[in-house]
């Protein structure tokens, strides 16, 4: 008896151990439950947060109405080809050529080109409404006044190669077109640390010649445009003249001596556009 009563507490003992561990278990599936929560309220609140400022800002800046928020970046990124009509012979073996990024995202991306016009009032516009665009640079524009640019730059900015001197580059052979090409690509390292990528040649004219060199100086993909925008205006190169999923907005640096305007102005005519059609301004490189 004496045996049986041990062997009794001793399973009544592994019992209460077995049984002591369910509780731990489901205490912390409970907490981590919890904490998913959190986060997910936690993630939602900042959302709100964000969007509340953008609401702010959209009244300081002028606009109509609050830009719309472009939904998350593409896990995969979509298969970049060249447009066809814009094929140079052999094109297969050089940077793809397109105005418009393969996306069912109702998304457009704003695009600036060289850099002459340098209004600090259209950093703090841009930066408090958090509308990403992509630059594409000349040095000879640029030169004297880095710094603006290198604050572009710390804003999430990406600084792309649109020559040294924005040279007609079909009328250049291929060495003075390499040069144009290259030295920027040099230039832009010296200075704001990055060699890019990417390639907008002047007026989007180029050659064989000009894809080649562009290929031999790193570059990887030659985004031109599908509608232009100005301070009155948005052109389009479609025969509808409208906007499509995925379209490149060309505009550049300018301010009153160009345009009837300043570029926040231009910034406004374009996102009253955009906005309309209700369209969001996504940033090119989450899509190449």
């Amino acid at each position: 008896m004496a045996v049986a009563a041990l062997l009794v507490a001793a399973l009544g003992t592994a019992c209460g151990s077995a049984d002591s561990g369910a509780p731990d278990k489901a205490e912390k599936a409970k907490a981590e439950k919890a904490a998913g929560a959190a986060g997910a309220l936690g993630a939602a609140e900042k959302a709100k947060a964000a969007q509340q400022a953008r609401v702010v800002a959209a009244k300081k800046w002028r606009l109509l109405k609050t830009p719309l928020t472009a939904p998350p970046a593409p896990k995969e990124k979509p298969e970049i080809s060249t447009r066809d009509g814009f094929e140079v012979e052999d094109q297969e073996e050089y940077p793809p050529v397109f105005t418009t990024i393969p996306t069912e995202d109702k998304v457009v991306f704003l695009t600036i080109d060289d850099g002459a016009e340098k209004d600090p009032e259209f950093l703090k516009m841009m930066k408090e409404l958090k509308i990403p665009y992509t630059a594409f640079l000349s040095d000879y524009v640029v030169n004297d006044n880095y710094p603006y640019f290198k604050e572009m730059q710390a804003a999430g900015v990406t600084l792309n190669n649109h020559t040294l001197n924005h040279r007609y580059m079909p009328a250049l052979s291929y060495d003075k077109q390499r040069e144009e090409i290259c030295g920027q690509q040099d230039t832009l390292q010296k200075v704001f640390g990055k060699r890019p990528t990417l390639f907008r040649p002047p007026y989007g004219n180029y050659n064989q010649d000009t894809l080649r060199a562009a290929k031999s100086c790193g570059i990887k993909a030659v985004p031109l445009w599908n509608a232009e925008a100005f301070t009155n205006r948005m052109d389009y190169r479609e025969w509808d003249r409208d906007l499509h999923p995925g379209d490149i907005i060309l505009t550049h640096f300018r301010g009153k001596e160009d345009w009837k305007g300043t570029m926040p102005d231009m910034i406004r005519q374009v996102m009253k556009t955009v906005t309309d059609k209700g369209y969001a301004v996504a940033r090119l490189e989450d899509y190449l």
